[in-house]
């Protein structure tokens, strides 16, 4: 026994040096470490998914979904795999517990990256490829067939061609904004949906519209109005050979929005009340109202200032509702149907909210952790900024009786903190109690072309560290953490939801003066009513730690030792953070590690509680890069991407399991990329505290652990 353990960890290092690490799905096979037991296959048995006392569920009661987007933009993979491997990635995705996918960029053309559905051998838009729409066909059935859903995604990357003859084609490019008053792309968008929904899928026997392994369906994605109004891009000065400074409508859309807004004022108001706003507003004899650049905002007489939110808003909630009775009365889709998501935290949310939260069947936000379009202060922990952290930002979007799914989320490389992502978001996803969580972005490799190389910020199909974390999160989400066991509530009045957009960017990301942060790390978080009688805040922010009311969860943070955060459930546990220097521990789990920091997780994978569970599944990563990545000087960019194979910076030290009843012997066994064995099983030594095994001496992400009872 103890030659045994010297021979498989003979010593720590002083430095825990980087290893070579690859995550190789074509070589995965089923073993002890699946997570195929959470699916109900095939997806849909039990009827289409709906809303159910606002949350998710069948007829077999409550369903979450633990998600990824699916998507090709690194060279060497597809959006749409192969017939010949479409199996093997669905069985891939079940087997880490992969429930329901995202479908995303789908209206892309062949001949673009990725690659979607529409024939680039036209002159328009407006036709499917028929080799690619026999790729999702069958691909979504092998989906259906694992126990997966599917979430199509409508008006995402599409560009026109000039046979769709679109005003100003070649200089809107995916005509965000536009897409809800332009004529032409409002006839587009409909057509669209039509030949994707009406299609008769041949191997599932039915069209999309009338198939429930079709969870949900998306009509715009990150596309506001209001948002293009709170980020000052209703300009109109988008014209051929004007500077792209951000984005913009052409005049020829302005204009629309603009006559549109006048033909409102006046449907609205009476002949006098119409004559005096025009004088608030400063409009001449015979000229247009103007509408409100940003810059304006603060200055802005309340009345016109309101006045032109409630136009935008009206926009914005007109155009759902008519795309959703097109989708719903017209088409006769059965699935759930999702608006567009609130996604940009520096701006206010409740004013997108209130165009979209009457009208969805399902709330929608996006989060990332510094998204790589930062370029300034960033590669910093999320641990150690919990107020600001994505759980809290999430819950800004969190409606009381309405679904919340989160359809995109991430943290992007590089970073050397990204470890903490899945963890977190899964345990406190369960514990906000939001119904669906989907990572971005999961890329589909095709055999003879890919790399075991980090080649984009979001791709996590060959990321040793979050496809080795998708499991344990799913535990978490899907099965272990409790919700919270009391909700807070937030009730805006009208002025607040306008006000709030003339708040400045430091009271991101709730735009709610005087409301508690913490209270989503604490308590669950809902918004009850918009346009309603406010209520008063909780009392102020107590200083952390910041510990759940279920008692399961705990995030502390300390300026000389880092954050870290605590799972303690009776089936699943975890350290996240700097573990080392804040040496907390949980009822059965304890680390005595060499990484500065690192994310263990602990899970049953036999569906007992730990202390009688017979097999587990054991999650340590911290860093991971590319062979050869170097770094900006200011470390927070790649300056050199690197090349395979990706290496990992792998737990090291020793981790103790505690109140195991009934343990003879525990046997602790690595895993490989492909969840295979390596290495020499490890055998527990039993102390006095509890069961002590080394981890690092082998390079690995994942282990099994089995007490021999």
């Amino acid at each position: 026994m103890r030659l045994l353990l010297l021979l498989a960890f003979p010593c720590l290092p002083a430095q825990v040096p980087m290893q070579p690490f690859a995550i190789d799905h074509f070589q995965r096979e089923d073993s002890k470490a699946d997570l195929t037991f959470l699916l109900d296959a095939p997806a849909g048995k039990h009827g289409f998914v709906r809303d159910v006392g606002g949350h998710l569920a069948t007829d077999a009661g409550r369903i979450r979904f633990w998600g990824v987007n699916i998507t090709g933009w690194v060279k060497g993979s597809s959006l749409l795999p192969p017939k010949e491997d479409a199996a093997l990635w669905a069985a891939e995705l079940g087997r880490l517990g992969i429930n329901c996918v995202r479908f995303h960029f789908l209206d892309r053309r062949t001949d673009q990256i990725p690659r979607g559905l529409i024939d680039s051998t036209r002159n328009d838009s407006r036709a499917f490829d028929k080799d690619q729409l026999d790729r999702l066909d069958y691909f979504i059935f092998q989906l259906k067939q694992r126990g997966i859903y599917s979430d199509l995604n409508l008006n995402v990357g599409r560009d026109y061609k000039p046979g769709d003859e679109v005003p100003d084609s070649a200089l809107i490019g995916q005509a965000k904004a536009m897409t809800y008053i332009g004529p032409r792309l409002l006839e587009l968008q409909r057509e669209y949906a039509r030949l994707l929904l009406t299609h008769f899928n041949p191997y599932t026997k039915s069209e999309y519209r009338n198939e429930p392994a079709i969870a949900i369906v998306e009509m715009v994605n990150e596309n506001s109005v209001l948002e293009f109004w709170s980020r000052n891009w209703l300009r109109g000065e988008l014209k051929p050979g004007s500077p792209r400074l951000q984005l913009d409508f052409t005049p020829y859309y302005e204009k629309i929005l603009t006559d549109r807004y006048n033909q409102w004022l006046a449907k609205r108001m009476s002949a006098a009340e119409l004559a005096r706003f025009r004088k608030l507003a400063g409009a001449a004899p015979g000229e247009p109202v103007r509408r409100l650049r940003r810059e304006e905002f603060a200055d802005a007489p309340k009345e016109r200032f309101y006045t032109e939110a409630a136009f935008y808003t009206d926009v914005e909630a007109g155009f759902f509702r008519e795309m959703k009775s097109y989708l719903k009365d017209t088409l006769g889709v059965k699935s759930l149907i999702t608006c567009t998501a609130d996604h940009t935290y520096f701006i206010p949310g409740t004013p997108q909210l209130r165009s979209t939260s009457s009208i969805a069947d399902i709330v929608d936000a996006h989060v990332y952790w510094q998204h790589p379009a930062i370029f300034g202060r960033r590669n910093t922990p999320m641990v150690n900024d919990p107020l600001h952290s994505t759980v809290v930002k999430l819950t800004r979007s969190a409606f009381a009786g309405k679904p919340l799914v989160v359809t995109e989320v991430n943290h992007p490389q590089p970073s050397e903190y990204l470890s903490e992502m899945i963890p977190i978001l899964a345990a406190y996803g369960a514990f906000q109690d939001f119904d669906g969580i989907f990572f971005y972005t999961f890329e589909p490799k095709l055999r003879g072309e890919w790399r075991a190389l980090l080649a984009d910020p979001f791709d996590i199909t060959e990321d040793p560290v979050r496809i080795a974390q998708l499991p344990a999160g799913a535990l978490l989400f899907l099965r272990d953490v409790r919700p919270a066991a009391s909700v807070v509530e937030r009730r805006y009045s009208t002025e607040q939801i306008n006000e709030s957009l003339r708040l400045p960017e430091s009271e991101m990301p709730y735009f709610t003066p005087g409301f508690p942060l913490s209270i989503a790390l604490r308590h669950e978080s809902r918004v009850r009513c918009l346009d309603c009688a406010s209520a008063p805040a909780p009392a102020g922010d107590p200083a952390g730690p910041y510990l759940a009311d279920t008692k399961e969860l705990a995030w502390r943070l300390s300026p000389e030792k880092g954050g870290v955060v605590t799972v303690d459930t009776e089936r699943s546990q975890a350290l996240v953070g700097f573990v080392r220097a804040q040496q907390k521990s949980t009822r059965y789990l304890s680390a005595e590690v060499k990484n500065d920091f690192c994310a263990i997780t602990l899970s049953s994978l036999d569906g007992k509680p730990i202390p009688r569970s017979a097999r587990m599944l054991l999650t340590a990563t911290s860093r991971e890069q590319n062979t050869g990545s170097k770094w900006n000087e200011r470390h927070t960019l790649w300056d050199t991407l690197g090349e395979p194979p990706t290496v990992i910076e792998p737990v090291t030290g020793w981790l103790m399991l505690r109140n195991i009843e009934g343990a003879v012997a525990m046997n602790v066994t690595a895993l490989d990329g492909s969840a295979r064995p390596i290495g020499q099983t490890v055998r527990a030594r039993r102390l006095e505290a509890g069961w002590e095994f080394p981890v690092g001496g082998t390079t690995t992400t994942t282990y099994l652990v089995e007490p021999v009872r």
